[in-house]
């Protein structure tokens, strides 16, 4: 009757589906109609949140009272959910919550391989050169799921090239029994959340957020504890004891911001021409088409602006070059007299969407807040305003379609220095070396916010612009062509669009707006939506006492203050997750919103 089912009868129907498949019934079975339908109806009518990862190893307490802090982050997951104790490494566990977009039967985790049984391997994120991957190595595949190389490449190039070969976000780790080894890796730019602590008495543990690793150690506190951000872009390497206890023996930086890949290229670099609009178009177009890699429905999030416009666009051309024939959903967020609403609503009558608008009230942005906080696990001003409307959209998108995956142009104002302080830089190298800061902390900004604010709903993000061959080549350009230009920021993305008719001229050329600015009227900002709230939430004795309180980035406005108390009241003690408030540079202002510069009045 195309309700949701209940997690535990879907993972049931679908365990049953991967089991019977192997037998000379099931196979049978498998061409028949009626089953066909009932995978369709799985596929659409199952409750799906995105994938979490949770792992502790020589843990110095119960393990299977320590499971608890695994449904910590179920919003990630399940379609199925799965929580594994190792034989002979019995203070060890894995735990997993799955979101499936590829391989829908047999891609449950921890995934083990007949050829490699020690190997244990759960991961949260997308390896778009799976298939590739197997060719190039001559794998033996024996599932349709992309991360089934992870297993094949650590067990035949090691732990660092393993990392080096993936073209992909993710957040891993690998369990070595034979070897008595933890492997932990992540993406480059961190697309794909991971957080760890490792005590001195070598008690490891790992999870997707931060919050899933609270409540664990025996010998210490929540607030002694170092919970860090794991690096992205790095592989660690642990060895277990005879008691499971693990010390770290290895850590590499594999890929970093600008670097070439060392896998093989989706577009070879000899089929580059000597026109860089050219490859600029050619190799964005590219990234969006890896990402469309799914078995769910995929839409787009679409603010009106440049980025998630030129990415809409590309998702309705390349869909129909890929055979899809579900219509493409765009989904927009904002106040009455939004800026962005109506800029989305002209890109999606342009590109023939099936559009939903979603209408917010200041009072409905304003009780998101704390829920958001705590999904973010951030008090950053910006990170948060920002994050209310995709916190709510995300709500829209999961209660009311089927799109599980989401397209956004996350990481196109970093790379391409599309925020309007870059304006103002002092020179070419200065605006590269920001562009270069900006994409080397994004996992603790704006990538966090987008995976936080959708996977609080079980969807999926997906960022184009953070291509590792796109961002390599884009940087590889002389600083001087990447500057604005003529007043426009992003001048090169935009040109290299221009007479395209992808997008209306109007929007390609629209100025940056900040995505918690647009969202509003211009008359009342967002920002000062919230400043108005807090002044009768918070006192001015609180304020003039919060440097004392929270000497580690002080809040210094009544806002900063409430944003504060709301994530101590989640995760005291972890201020220091946050290295500093985002601001503009080269600018003299107090407020990180675009709409308090000279600029954007201009």
């Amino acid at each position: 009757n195309k309700q949701k089912l209940p997690v535990h009868l879907c993972a049931r129907v679908t365990h049953a589906f991967s089991c019977c498949r192997h037998y000379p019934l099931g196979q049978l079975l498998q061409t028949n109609t009626v089953y066909k339908r009932i995978q369709v109806l799985l596929l659409k009518y199952t409750t799906v949140t995105m994938c979490g990862i949770w792992a502790v190893f020589g843990s110095d307490d119960n393990v299977s009272a320590q499971c608890n802090a695994v449904h910590k982050i179920t919003h990630r997951g399940p379609d199925a959910f799965r929580i594994e104790n190792i034989h002979h490494f019995q203070n060890c566990c894995l735990g997993f919550h799955r979101l499936s977009i590829v391989d829908d039967l047999r891609g449950m985790q921890p995934l083990r391989l007949y050829t490699y049984p020690h190997t244990y391997l759960i991961y949260n994120g997308e390896i778009y050169n799976h298939k590739s991957l197997a060719k190039e190595f001559a794998m033996m595949l024996s599932t349709e799921v992309d991360g089934e190389p992870i297993i094949h490449l650590y067990q035949t190039q090691g732990a660092v090239r393993m990392a080096e070969q993936l073209d992909g976000v993710f957040a891993l780790c690998i369990l070595d029994t034979a070897n008595r080894k933890v492997i932990l890796a992540r993406d480059t730019f961190g697309v794909r959340p991971l957080f760890r602590f490792c005590t001195k008495e070598g008690f490891l543990a790992v999870c997707s957020e931060a919050k899933g690793l609270f409540g664990l150690s025996h010998s210490q506190r929540d607030q002694d504890l170092r919970i860090e951000a794991f690096p992205p872009g790095h592989v660690e390497v642990y060895n277990l004891d005879s008691e499971g206890r693990a010390t770290l023996s290895q850590s590499v930086c594999f890929n970093k911001t600008g670097q070439i890949p060392k896998y093989q290229l989706a577009v070879p670099a000899e089929s580059y021409s000597n026109d860089i609009k050219r490859n600029v178009a050619m190799l964005i177009e590219k990234a969006v088409e890896k990402r469309l890699m799914s078995d769910r429905r995929v839409g787009c999030l679409l603010s009106g602006g440049l980025d998630s416009s030129l990415v809409a666009a590309l998702v309705v051309k390349l869909s129909k070059k890929l055979g899809i024939t579900y219509p493409i959903q765009t989904f927009a967020i904002g106040m009455e007299g939004s800026p962005d609403l109506e800029a989305a609503k002209k890109v999606a009558n342009h590109l023939g969407t099936e559009h939903h608008e979603v209408l917010m009230t200041p009072e409905e942005g304003l009780k998101a807040i704390e829920d958001t906080i705590r999904h973010l696990e951030s008090y950053d001003i910006t990170t948060v305003r920002a994050s209310v409307g995709m916190y709510l959209l995300s709500k829209y998108i999961q209660k009311k379609t089927d799109t599980v995956v989401v397209m956004s142009g996350e990481g196109a104002d970093e790379v391409a220095q599309g925020y309007i302080y870059f304006h103002k830089a002092p020179s070419a190298q200065a605006a590269h070396e920001e562009s270069i800061r900006l994409m080397d902390d994004l996992y603790m900004y704006d990538v966090l916010r987008g995976d936080r604010a959708t996977a609080a709903w079980g969807l999926e993000i997906r960022v184009p612009f953070l291509d590792h061959q796109f961002t390599s080549f884009y940087l590889s350009l002389d600083a001087e062509v990447r500057q604005p230009k003529d007043g426009v920021e992003k001048h090169l993305i935009r040109s290299s669009f221009d007479g395209s008719g992808l997008l209306p001229n109007e929007i390609l050329w629209r100025p940056k707006e900040a995505f918690s600015d647009g969202m509003c009227s211009v008359k009342k900002s967002w920002f000062e939506i919230i400043q108005d709230d807090c002044k009768e939430k918070i006192s001015q004795e609180e304020l003039e006492s919060a440097s004392t309180l929270y000497p580690h980035n002080p809040p210094h406005t009544k806002e900063a203050l409430y944003f504060r108390k709301l994530f101590e009241k989640y995760y005291p003690g972890k201020s220091y997750w946050i290295p500093y408030y985002w601001m503009p540079k080269w600018l003299k202002t107090d407020d990180p919103s675009a709409r308090t510069l000279k600029h954007y009045k201009q």
